[in-house]
């Protein structure tokens, strides 16, 4: 068995890539939720070495040193409690996720650039209460004029958003893969079954 598992290693070194570990703060949260806070399973390995984490899951999978065998992790928990910001910074990234990753005039997802609601022409500023999530079709429809010539109207009026609000909104954007010890860890807004 241990010479199928080094030769299968060898054979695909990038088969260990798919190892993830979930990295909780120490009060048990994920540092963020989208993105999810994960790290290679290396990195993972190298923190509990170093005796900065606790290993609260682990994969099936072992790796191997000359003297050492270890599971690898998939959920890490950090000694020491890293305080979120309160500040949230304005990025492209976040103003999509303040947006839920929609179009703030049609409501389309997908093929997203962002737009002043005030033209930059007629004064308007880059912040959070002017520029919002707008897919193409919709943003060159608007062009550099004003709502009300542009006949268009927003789905909710753009607010700078708390770091809070921000951090539960990635929540409902789950990433394409959910490792099962991960789950007790995660508080995605699911329907509970009777």
């Amino acid at each position: 068995m241990d010479g199928d598992f080094r030769t299968e290693f060898v054979r695909e070194p990038a088969a260990l890539r798919q190892y993830p570990a979930l990295v909780l703060n120490a009060d048990y949260r994920p540092l963020s939720y989208y993105p999810l806070s994960l790290w290679s399973w290396q990195e993972a390995v190298k923190a509990a070495y170093l005796d900065r984490v606790d290993i609260i899951a682990e994969y099936d999978h072992v790796v191997h040193s000359p003297s050492t065998e270890i599971r690898i992790p998939s959920v890490i928990v950090l000694k020491d409690y890293i305080k979120p910001q309160k500040r949230v910074a304005f990025t492209r990234f976040n103003l999509f996720l303040r947006d839920e990753f929609c179009c703030q005039y049609c409501g389309a997802k997908g093929d997203l650039t962002f737009d002043h609601v005030v033209p930059r022409a007629s004064g308007g500023v880059t912040s959070w209460e002017n520029v919002v999530a707008a897919c193409s079709p919709c943003n060159l429809r608007k062009g550099s004029k004003s709502l009300a010539r542009a006949n268009m109207s927003l789905r909710k009026p753009p607010r700078a958003p708390g770091a809070e609000q921000l951090r539960n909104m990635g929540r409902k954007f789950p990433p394409n893969h959910l490792h099962e010890s991960w789950l007790d860890f995660l508080y995605w807004d699911a329907e509970l079954q009777a």
